[in-house]
């Protein structure tokens, strides 16, 4: 039988997130402006740092995700690492908003470098196994969607709060206003780390799984390339974040030189994150009435023409109108979301299913690896297409030339990416029918069903 979830459960679960979403969006939304317009270096250094600092995500993800599939402890495979890893991840999250006292520019773009890789191997840790749990709590089909739901509701809030509470504390991102930028930064990291305990504490992981043999490296490699559907959940994932976070780290650039609203900032990002926590329910319904692949063709195709007209919005646009494409935006950012995970964890039983063993370690890892691997490169990308159309760090206004290089950023390129989604959204092969089938199966073949003591 499948499991069913208390809704306790499910909102503790959800919760965890926050941390995740403060942090990641914190960095996706303001990091780039803060090492161009605080720190003083030019975009083509800054995306040089973020892309060395990424970049090690190619060997840390599959290496973290296999470790925590082959972890047996009292407290199962995932959870401990909840529990150890909150105190690092903070640390070396503060270490990005710290600016050194020296001037040159080598050691500063190698100390960001450097700051981002610790941070993500200390995140890494903790988000594998977060995300590992969610085809183990459930296997129901919709169910899974609901989790999925909760945890996106925290997450979008999380970005709600990072998109806005930073402007209050900092102000504007100038030199002056850095000891703001690291106060801010305290405060984000002290207020991260709590959910991880929360959710150490309240959820609890299936004895069987833990009775499964360790798979070896191998294996799982193996097992995530023969998977069909976690092949075609895996690219939809990827074209979709990596549009979202291109979207967070060129929007504050939108607002600030394109719109020319930097100081209704709070109130566009509130419109956008606050219609998207309105609006998940929404997307869970069309996929319990259709199903995951369907719901997020919907979404997403509304999402990208939203983003398209961007390209038109100019200073004289009226505020009114501006907020109407933040609600629509909102809409389209709920199923970005929700759908893509929601997707994931269904391709777990299917490998099960086919080869007899459980990897969910290493596919969340191979799909936050990929997603990270793409965005090392198209962030960066992003921001040396500001450079080379003639963005000028620390100014008041940009030249005309910079502000078509940040609309065609902010609109057609993400536009492009949701299409791609699309299309393989579209001969995604698993279907309801299909994975209810192969849960049956397996629960037939298992037995002495448990959970592992807390």
């Amino acid at each position: 039988m499948t499991k069913q979830l208390s809704r306790w459960t499910k909102f503790i679960y959800g919760a965890g997130d926050t941390g995740f979403s403060l942090t990641s969006t914190l960095i996706g939304a303001y990091f780039a402006i803060f090492m161009t317009d605080v720190v003083g270096i030019a975009p083509r250094i800054a995306a040089a740092a973020i892309f060395i600092g990424r970049s090690w995500d190619y060997i840390n993800d599959p290496i973290i995700g296999h470790i925590t599939d082959r972890t047996r402890t009292r407290w199962g495979r995932r959870r401990p690492y909840l529990l150890f890893g909150a105190l690092p991840f903070a640390l070396t999250f503060l270490m990005l908003w710290w600016v050194p006292p020296w001037k040159a520019v080598l050691p500063l773009a190698i100390y960001y470098a450097v700051a981002y890789v610790l941070f993500d191997a200390a995140a890494t840790f903790l988000y594998m196994p977060y995300f590992a749990l969610t085809p183990e709590l459930t296997s129901d089909y919709d169910e899974r969607t609901t989790l999925t739901t909760y945890r996106m509701f925290f997450s979008i809030l999380g970005s709600l709060i990072a998109f806005t509470l930073p402007l209050m504390i900092i102000g504007s991102f100038a030199p002056d206003n850095a000891p703001r930028v690291f106060t801010n930064a305290l405060i984000f990291a002290a207020i991260s780390t709590l959910p991880f305990f929360f959710v150490f504490f309240t959820t609890k992981e299936r004895k069987e799984f833990m009775e499964m043999e360790r798979p070896t490296l191998r294996q799982s490699l193996r097992a995530a390339r023969k998977n069909r559907p976690f092949v075609y959940g895996m690219v939809v994932f990827l074209l979709t974040w990596v549009a979202v976070e291109i979207v967070q780290a060129t929007l504050i650039f939108y607002i600030k030189y394109v719109v020319q609203r930097e100081p209704q900032n709070e109130l566009i990002m509130a419109a956008i994150f606050v219609t998207a926590i309105f609006a998940l329910p929404l997307w869970e319904w069309v996929s319990r009435k259709w199903n995951k692949r369907w719901a997020y063709i919907a979404g997403i195709a509304f999402w990208a023409g939203v983003q398209l007209v961007l390209i038109t919005v100019t200073p004289a646009t009226g505020l009114s109108l501006i907020m109407i494409l933040c609600v629509m935006a909102g809409i389209g950012v709920a199923a970005a979301h929700v759908l893509p995970w929601a997707m994931i964890p269904d391709a777990i039983e299917w490998g099960e299913w086919q080869t007899g063993e459980r990897h969910e370690g290493m596919f969340y890892s191979l799909v936050t690896l990929i997603r990270k691997a793409a965005s090392s490169i198209a962030v960066p990308l992003a921001l040396l297409l500001l450079d080379v159309t003639g963005y000028v760090p620390i100014v008041a206004e940009q030249p005309s030339s910079a502000l078509w290089g940040i609309r065609i950023v902010i609109g057609p390129i993400p536009a492009v990416l949701l299409c791609a989604g699309i299309l393989f959204a579209y001969v995604y092969p698993l279907e309801r029918e299909q994975y209810t089938q192969v849960v049956q199966e397996l629960e037939d073949r298992r037995t002495g069903i448990g959970e592992v003591d807390s």
